[in-house]
């Protein structure tokens, strides 16, 4: 049938019975097999098992025919005899997989399949037809020719490219190209033809400029095969999930069409896809029609793009929905501020001597051992985990011990300085323009963005005590700070004398003392 897939919700379903049964895959037991008018014979095999209870198409189907509705998925207040339940949640007359929730679900059935060699399960993408025209202005001309007699044909290479006018009008009308009949205007071959007033979908570009950045100079083709394969697959994508789900399938398209052309090695254009969440204001989605976005210019006027950029990246991990809070915006300007207020106390203090690791005192050795796990905390939520909040908050939380943090000795200041050129160049990534004047001020001539990476001194890591937490059976009674180096004796004795540990074992027995080594002493009396 030539029936759209769209108009396949809303027609008419038709079915007949075949008269045979299929096998159910787990259960053995056995489902009759229909041919229905609204299952796409191109979708996996042409063959699907339906679910009347929860999908709305198959829950028509099932009460024309009068077949069964077997509900699967808890539906609350909704009665599935009345309408179909297409909401995800936990599982129910399921057999051993009662309770569990989709993701668990699909796990844990795709497992039982694979287990009872039913076969592997895949997920398959179907890239449909693609309408590659638009009528606007911006984006590639469609590179033919238009006949005067009909017809159409291609731009020969040596009339390529066709480039858009750049001094144009937008009256929001009409596309510029298409009210200009002077720009239609060509030749082939001596005779008159007319251009292509159509433009390309902006994703048909955006599909393949990802492997032409490699080498944006090159002039004798589409791409210059060493470079392009020297710089990909792309290591991370990030995208909107609205826009990622079929950009990822086009860039697919264009990236194996460039390997079977010989332009790319690689089969896949991206080797991690990160799909970024979107912007709430009063819990809905911001859009145009909406009425509810915020324009960010007014704020980058009033703050500075630093701390809209910062403002952003703390607000929420990167792949969940981000809830404006203008609030927010000025407590971001307020740290930024306070930083820039630490660096010009720092400096005023006068020129910080070199750090002499082996002849700190306590609060210097705190300050250090922060400074440097914060490096290595940022260090790997930039990197392995992309979550570029908690980098943010780990260097707000160095950034609070530095205003604790008392000038005491000359050390004070090396080990004040060492905390302030990480903290600058850990955020230079996310507020770029406060972080290279800092460094200026700091006295580097080059820019931030050419300073090397801090590193981990995982010397400044090592503690001389660590926390302990005591337990009397089973519950917390105190925290204490035991030396790095005691034994678990030591540890014991250390427990036994805390003054609450001690109100709480009098007149009980000590059964046994349990030492967690540099974590928990648990004392079970009775």
């Amino acid at each position: 049938s030539s029936v759209a897939e769209a108009d396949m919700a809303t027609m008419e379903k038709k079915g007949m019975a075949t008269g045979i049964t299929a096998l159910h895959p787990i259960t053995g037991e056995p489902v009759p097999v229909w041919i229905a008018n609204y299952v796409l014979m191109d979708y996996g095999t042409g063959a699907v098992m339906a679910v009347p209870a929860h999908d709305q198409r198959d829950f028509e189907f099932a009460q024309k025919y009068q077949l069964p509705i077997q509900q699967v998925i808890e539906s609350g207040d909704v009665d599935v005899n009345a309408e179909a339940f297409t909401e995800k949640g936990p599982l129910i007359n399921s057999g051993e997989f009662d309770g569990l929730d989709f993701d668990a679900a699909f796990d844990a059935i795709a497992t039982k399949l694979e287990g009872l060699n039913k076969g592997r399960v895949t997920t398959n993408y179907r890239l449909r037809d693609w309408g590659v025209s638009r009528q606007r202005y911006w984006g590639a001309p469609i590179p033919v020719f238009n006949l005067p007699d009909g017809g159409e044909i291609a731009v020969p290479a040596d009339k390529l490219p066709i480039l858009l006018p750049e001094d144009v009008e937008m009256d929001g009308v009409q596309s510029p190209i298409k009210a200009d009949p002077e720009w239609r205007k060509d030749s082939l071959n001596g005779e008159a033809v007319e251009r292509e007033t159509d433009t390309f979908d902006t994703f048909m570009e955006s599909s393949w400029y990802y492997a032409r950045f490699t080498c944006p100079d090159y002039e004798d083709g589409m791409l210059d095969p060493a470079r392009a394969n020297y710089w990909l697959p792309v290591d991370q994508y990030v995208g909107g999930i609205e826009h990622a789900i079929l950009h990822l399938l086009y860039a697919r398209f264009f990236h194996k069409l460039m390997r079977d052309e010989g332009l790319v090695n690689s089969d896949e254009p991206f080797e991690r896809l990160l799909c970024q969440g979107m912007v709430l204001k009063d819990g809905a989605k911001m859009s145009k029609s909406k009425g509810n976005t915020v324009d960010p210019q007014a704020l980058i006027e009033q703050y500075g793009a630093d701390t809209v950029r910062l403002f952003i990246m703390f607000a929420a991990p990167p792949e969940q929905s981000l809830e404006w809070s203008d609030s927010a915006v000025e407590g971001a300007n307020r740290f930024l501020r306070r930083l820039w207020k630490l660096t010009a106390s720092h400096l005023e203090a006068g020129a910080a001597p070199a750090l002499n690791s082996s002849a700190l005192t306590g609060e210097q050795k705190a300050l250090r051992r922060k400074t440097h796990e914060t490096i290595a905390k940022v260090s790997d939520d930039y990197g392995r985990r992309q979550t570029f909040n908690t980098a943010i908050a780990a260097v707000m939380e160095l950034v609070n011990e530095l205003s604790r943090f008392e000038r005491q000795s000359e050390q004070c200041l090396a080990v004040e300085r060492e905390a302030l050129e990480a903290a600058v160049a850990l955020l230079a990534p996310i507020v770029p323009h406060i972080s290279h004047e800092l460094w200026q001020q700091l006295g580097y001539s080059d820019a931030i963005i050419d300073a090397p990476w801090p590193q981990v001194d995982d010397s400044a890591l090592v503690r001389d005590s660590i926390e302990m937490v005591v337990q009397v059976n089973g519950k917390v009674r105190a925290k204490m700070d035991v030396p790095a180096d005691a034994d678990a004796d030591a540890i014991k004795a250390l427990a036994k004398s805390q003054e609450n540990v001690q109100r709480f074992l009098d007149g009980l027995t000590i059964r046994k003392e349990i030492v967690v080594p540099k974590k928990l002493v648990n004392i079970v009396a009775n």
